[in-house]
């Protein structure tokens, strides 16, 4: 930018200006003159890094020569490079929420008893899809069950009316592999998602304890009940000194604190059981979470995928039972688009009265469906 002129500068141009009429002056002419003078400093546009412009050339680059086409190996950092990694420890499927309803017991043809949780899916259906052009990675969001319209904020409201789905108590992303496991938006999962005998991971919070002490949290034995121990029987004694650096406490020290309510991931269950009936998945063992707490349930990363056979049987199934989703989301936008312009307007309350919105909730094919209003 230039140096900003002096006074006296603007001065000498002015009597210069009237010495000699063929010298154009800097003086901007006012809005009532006829624009008969132009400016010696042409206006220039003000750039910058911030406005997408650089002091420097192509060539100065550094990711110049890092081009698999130069015949270098293809780079390890990026999207495509994470989900390679990735890959193995990634499902090949989405997974599915569910409410834990409690333990029960098997008997095995031995006469063993097998413990067992029984899981139920509650109106689960996808949400959105999320790819790896648009967010870096693939993934599947699924909603559990419903929730009141009244307790939902107005943008996620309208999140919800844009697919033709209610609004749903929880929401979860499950990754999936690639492009392949994603799955339509709006179609419901049953407990058939899964078959007897293969292996899934269970997530669920662990019950919340509050604030414990060592003994407790992190089974500490506790201190010596008599010879000189006043009042500290159930304390956890020094934490500072004989650590080897000094008298100070060590980060991640063993205290007393805030136990339970940890994300805990009980890895290698077995299913034993799917009704579609009842809608409930067993599975073998524990899982952690209190009773009605919402667990996830997904392929288990640590074995071997479902059969490819039962992967495809299982998405036919899902596209026969709801054949026209494609057609109901799109028709669940435009009408979305048209509550939206009348919300603008203030018609909104003209179609209530008028009916409009429930026959098209009653007339939705997928169940859980409904046109939503705010």
């Amino acid at each position: 930018m230039a140096p900003r002129l002096p006074a006296r500068c603007w001065r000498q141009l002015q009597t210069h200006h009237h010495q000699q009429s063929t010298i154009t002056t800097l003086v901007r002419p006012r809005a009532s003159s006829p624009p008969t003078t132009t400016l010696l400093l042409p206006r220039t546009t003000t750039r910058g890094v911030k406005y997408g412009w650089s002091t420097l050339s192509p060539r100065a680059k550094v990711t110049r020569f890092n081009q698999v086409t130069a015949g270098l190996p293809a780079p390890t950092t990026g999207p495509a490079a994470a989900l390679k990694r990735r890959e193995r420890t990634t499902p090949v499927r989405a997974g599915v929420l569910a409410i834990k309803k409690g333990m029960t017991a098997f008997m095995g043809k031995a006469g063993a008893r097998i413990p067992c949780t029984v899981l139920q899916l509650d109106r689960v259906q996808t949400v959105a899809n999320k790819t790896r052009a648009k967010n870096g990675y693939f993934a599947v969001q699924v909603g559990l069950g419903e929730k009141s319209a009244d307790n939902v904020t107005a943008p996620l409201l309208g999140y919800f009316e844009a697919k033709g789905i209610a609004p749903k108590r929880e929401l979860a992303e499950f990754k999936v592999r690639d492009a392949s496991g994603l799955l339509p938006v709006g179609v419901q999962l049953l407990p058939d998602w899964f078959h007897v005998g293969q292996w899934v991971d269970v997530r669920a919070n662990s019950r919340g304890m509050g604030f414990a002490g060592g003994m407790k949290r992190h089974g500490f034995k506790g201190q010596e009940a008599s010879h000189g121990n006043s009042k500290n029987h159930r304390t956890i004694g020094t934490v500072g000194p004989s650590q080897g650096g000094g008298s100070r406490v060590y980060p991640g020290k063993k205290m007393p604190g805030r136990m339970g309510n940890e994300r805990v991931t009980m890895q290698n269950l077995p299913v034993l059981m799917v009704d579609n009936d009842l809608g409930i998945v067993v599975v073998k063992g524990c899982v952690a979470g209190p009773k009605g707490c919402v667990v996830k349930i997904q392929d288990a990363v640590k074995k071997p995928p479902p059969p490819q056979k039962f992967v495809e049987h299982s998405r036919k199934v899902l596209e026969e039972r709801f054949p026209d989703a494609e057609e109901v989301l799109e028709a669940a936008r435009k009408r979305h688009l048209e509550l939206k312009e009348a919300r603008r307007e203030g018609r909104i309350e003209q179609l209530l009265a008028a009916g409009v919105i429930q026959e098209a909730a009653a007339a939705s094919p997928i169940p859980g469906d409904a046109s939503v209003v705010y």
